[in-house]
């Protein structure tokens, strides 16, 4: 893989990502690597009213997951948790100008990170209350 199969917007994002850092005291956070490439990502976030009012991330990885990554961010930002979840890897390839086959295992990472810290949020909030859905998988709803 070499830069010319990178988009002007992914090699943008690779160097200056958006949202990096950490969320002192999250309200959720996401955690996940990929043992085969060594990417490693986390992702924190803040919520209000039912909003992602707040997301940063950490990565461990190659530019593609840092790039699938801070733009997943701006596309989650602003965005109810339940639009949030609806955001699929090929959304941020898209979002990026596409990926090749080689790399869209990045933007799985982000988006799963991402299920993760709202899953966690949700779980918190749902502590004694019955009938709550906490996540609906991909391909299930």
């Amino acid at each position: 893989m070499d830069a010319k199969d990178y988009t002007a917007k992914l090699i943008e994002h690779f160097q200056h990502p958006r949202n990096v850092g950490r969320i002192p005291r999250p309200d959720g956070v996401g955690v996940i690597g990929d043992p085969s490439c060594g990417d490693h990502l986390r992702i924190y976030i803040k919520v209000e009213g039912d909003r992602l009012k707040k997301i940063k991330f950490e990565v461990y990885g190659c530019p593609a997951a840092i790039a699938t990554t801070s733009v997943l961010t701006e596309m989650a930002l602003g965005k109810t948790l339940d639009e949030a979840l609806k955001i699929r890897a090929q959304d941020v390839a898209s979002e990026l100008g596409g990926l090749s086959a080689m790399k869209m295992h990045c933007s799985n990472l982000g988006t799963a990170a991402l299920y993760q810290a709202i899953c966690l949020y949700r779980q918190r909030q749902s502590r004694g209350k019955k009938g709550t859905v906490l996540f609906v998988p991909h391909g299930t709803e």
